[in-house]
């Protein structure tokens, strides 16, 4: 497989995004702070807004958020987040706001997860809106594609938080004749790997873990430290978080509470009429834990954090972390 051909250092996603660097600033729940989407953006990839971290964490007016990091970026292209799992009727209802609303201030760019992305494709269409999807096997590829999407961002094994469970090569075997461009996510902390990753076929690399530990990023000192200083044996998959195999840095909060659900939850996620209660349950529960640990407020250190740990050996700067990307492709 290789990149679409067009001008030298293009690929379907540059080109789609109106970027000089095929990198996506993953959108991360708590950690996307105004400044560090805006900072991705403004050295030449794209950063995604995560409307909950917007409004929840970091406290922003929606609309007035979208405007900071808008004005911040300094007329780059800046992405946002629609997670579109329909879990209650006054969400999906908020979220076709949000669209509705980034629309508004100039927004083309949308990354969508954990559902059925046909609305959202429907929704930005009018606008010449580009939607690129999650997915971590083909049959979530299938559907994206059939809901009309215009990419697909393959997750894999070494990605933090909600993580695949196939290796970047294997996920790109899988879904890469599907007609779409295929963005990677997962595994990179540094320019080889991302270098490595476009090589082998990908349109692009969406980066997550390395972006915490730069300087633009408000999450707390210790949880920037700790990805400093992991290895990959450090990242343990727990279900205490959502009831699904969530990424996280081993502390000693992981071990002493364990990284598998009780019984009982684990009857209830298998219920056709108690699975919706338990998700909406254990999702309020993780956004405030998950808030609380990024922001120091407590030692109850749950820090997601994917496999390029490995790689990531200091707090940098938002603009060295692409520029060391962009070198490594552009030399390769």
């Amino acid at each position: 497989m290789s990149i679409a051909a067009g001008p030298p250092f293009e690929t379907p996603l540059t080109r789609a995004a109106g970027i000089r660097v095929p990198l996506i600033g993953g959108a991360m729940y708590p950690c996307s702070n105004p400044e560090l989407v805006a900072a991705v953006s403004k050295a030449g990839g794209i950063g995604v807004i995560q409307p909950i971290s917007l409004t929840y964490v970091h406290k922003r007016e929606y609309r007035a958020g979208v405007r900071e990091i808008v004005a911040l970026a300094d007329g780059a292209p800046i992405g946002l987040n629609a997670l579109i799992e329909a879990s209650s009727r006054t969400y999906h209802q908020r979220m076709v706001r949000w669209v509705e609303i980034a629309l508004e201030e100039g927004v083309r760019f949308f990354v969508t997860s954990l559902g059925n992305p046909r609305w959202v494709v429907d929704m930005v269409a009018p606008h010449g809106g580009v939607v690129y999807h999650d997915i971590t096997e083909l049959k979530w590829a299938l559907k994206g594609r059939d809901a009309g999407v215009h990419g697909l961002i393959a997750v894999n094994e070494r990605a933090g938080g909600h993580t695949g469970s196939r290796s970047a090569y294997a996920l790109l075997q899988e879904v890469g004749d599907l007609g779409l461009p295929v963005v990677a996510a997962g595994g990179v902390g540094s320019g080889a790997p991302f270098a490595d990753l476009l090589g082998m076929g990908y349109a692009g690399v969406q980066i997550g873990t390395r972006l915490i530990a730069t300087h633009e990023c408000t999450a707390d000192v210790h949880y920037k430290q700790a990805i400093v200083q992991a290895t990959e044996s450090d990242v343990v998959l727990t279900e205490r978080l959502t009831g699904v195999p969530v990424a996280v840095l081993r502390t000693p909060y992981v071990e002493r509470l364990g990284t598998r659900v009780g019984p009982i939850a684990r009857a209830m996620f298998r219920g056709r009429r108690t699975k919706h209660w338990i998700r909406t349950w254990y999702a309020l529960r993780s956004l405030r834990q998950l808030k609380r640990s990024a922001q120091g407020e407590a030692r109850a250190d749950y820090w997601q954090a994917g496999k390029s740990v490995a790689t990531i050996t200091g707090v940098v700067s938002v603009a060295e972390v692409v520029r060391e990307c962009e070198a490594a492709w552009r030399g390769r």
